[in-house]
Order: C-alpha cells, then structure tokens, then sequence
C-alpha cells in the first residue's frame, strides 16, 4: 500500500530539483560539446576517436530526450506547459542531431578541403549554443527584460549564420568546385544552418514561457 501511495504522490507533485530545467542544461551541453568537435575536426582532421565522440554525443542527447518525456509522462504537475516541455527538448536533440551528422559526413564524403565559409558557420554554430548554455542557466528564475535581450543576441548570431550560408551558396555555384564536391559541401552547410535555426528557435520557445509565465 505504501508504494501504491508513493507512486500516486510522486505522479501528483512536481518532479523534484527542477528536474526539467536540468534536463535542459544538459542538453544544451551536448548541443555546446557537439558543436565545439565540429570546429575541432575542421580545424585538426577527422580520427576514430572524434568519430566516436560525436557518435557518444549524439547518442547521450537522445537518451536525455528520451528521460525528459517519460519524467514528463508519468508527471501530473509541471513546472512550465508540458507542449514547452516536449518543444524544447525535441529542438536540443535536433541539434546535437544536425551537428552529429555534419561530423560524419565530412569522414562519410571524404571531404578534403575546408572552406573559409565552413569554418565560419562552425564559429556562428559556438557562439549559438554557448548562447544556449546562458538562456539556460537562468531560465529558473528569468526575468523578461534578460531573455529578450538574449533573444535579440541569438537572432544577430543566426542572422550571421544566414549571411555566411549565403556567402557558401554563391562560392559553391560560381564554378571554382566540381559538381560532386558542391554536393557534399551543400549538405554540410545545410544540416550545420538547420542546427543554428533550431538554436533561434529555442531561444524563441524559452522567450515565450517566460512571457507566460510572467
């Protein structure tokens, strides 16, 4: 009977420890970890070890993911609406997803040479999820004014990213590389900016709770 209650009890109450707002911070430490392998392997090479890593990171933010909803799942009560909740851990996951398979490509293509442009959306993508690790530390206790103002930074970063993938695009198509290799480079930059969108939109879902609950 005692269990019986105890169950019930730990479905009715708030998860302990802000749990939710844990969960978050990790992942956006795998997105940030993610993230900074990708400019090391641009910047050092591709090696089995970095391999592995990207795939240990990819695989940690799906099972965090995975913990958010099920906590969330077996939760009566939460601390922001449980549509937020599933929102934002999705989009952390998309991330670290996105930058994961950015690193195995580059080894899956044989890519050989690293553009100016590449190396640039790797920077924009550090400054995005560094952002993310700040959003994060004090989406607890925000207040409207700080996680505007970081929205607004986090827009400037993705407006960057922009402009470099549209720097790529117009190098890619301006006849210097050969059609496979436009191909390969295309996808990199397209997975790395759909990594910075869901950066923005992120930040765009934790600016929206704080208004809620405002």
């Amino acid at each position: 009977m005692s269990k019986l209650i105890s169950g019930i009890m730990s479905y009715i109450l708030p998860p302990s420890n802000d749990l939710f707002y844990s969960l978050f911070e990790e992942g956006t430490q795998y997105c940030r970890h993610s993230a900074e392998l990708f400019n090391e392997i641009l910047t050092e090479g591709i090696t089995e070890d970095r391999i592995a890593r990207a795939k240990q990171y990819k695989h940690a933010s799906s099972k965090n993911v995975k913990k958010t909803l099920e906590v969330l799942d077996t939760s009566f009560v939460t601390p922001i609406d449980r549509e937020d909740i599933q929102n934002i851990a999705s989009l952390l996951n998309k991330i670290t997803k996105k930058i994961t398979k950015s690193c195995l490509n580059i080894k899956i293509y044989r890519l050989e040479e690293v553009t100016d442009n590449l190396r640039n959306q790797a920077q924009t993508l550090i400054a995005a999820t560094n952002e993310l690790g700040q959003i994060f530390a004090n989406f607890k206790k925000p207040t409207i004014s700080d996680m505007t103002a970081r929205n607004l930074k986090m827009k400037e970063i993705e407006t960057r990213g922009d402009e470099i993938l549209i720097a790529a695009t117009e190098a890619l198509f301006s006849g210097k590389y050969d059609a496979l290799n436009v191909i390969k480079l295309r996808d990199i930059h397209k997975d790395l900016e759909n990594a910075l969108d869901s950066c923005y939109s992120v930040s765009d879902a934790v600016v929206s709770v704080v208004l809620k609950l405002s």
